[in-house]
């Protein structure tokens, strides 16, 4: 099935990629780490931007705002968070901002 920006689903015996691109993207890393430019390589990482809202009844009046990074990993002794990128939509920018702000990370475009 083809996605509104055009991306298609690529299911293999890796598990299932949003896109081509991340695929290929997967390949490319996973030949890093084998020759040793990275390490700790993770995929699909979830991270919290804004925790879950309790109202005064102690309930839960707004979910958590989180973002699930591509590729995570170690270049050079530092955390890497990687996002396969073909078209940028308001929610990821609003997201790439909240994980500058709350983590300190800056999310790596490729």
């Amino acid at each position: 099935m083809v996605s509104k920006y055009h991306s298609r689903k690529t299911t293999t015996e890796e598990g299932t990629f949003d896109s081509k691109k991340e695929y290929r993207r997967w390949q490319e890393l996973k030949l890093l780490e084998r020759g040793g430019a990275i390490h700790d390589l993770r995929r699909q990482v979830p991270f919290t931007l804004v925790p879950s809202q309790r109202g005064g009844d102690g309930k839960v009046v707004e979910r958590p705002v989180k973002y699930v990074a591509d590729f995570v990993y170690i270049k050079d002794g530092r955390t890497i968070v990687e996002d396969t990128k073909g078209v940028k939509t308001p929610d990821y920018i609003i997201k790439r901002k909240l994980m500058l702000l709350m983590h300190g990370i800056r999310i790596f475009e490729t």
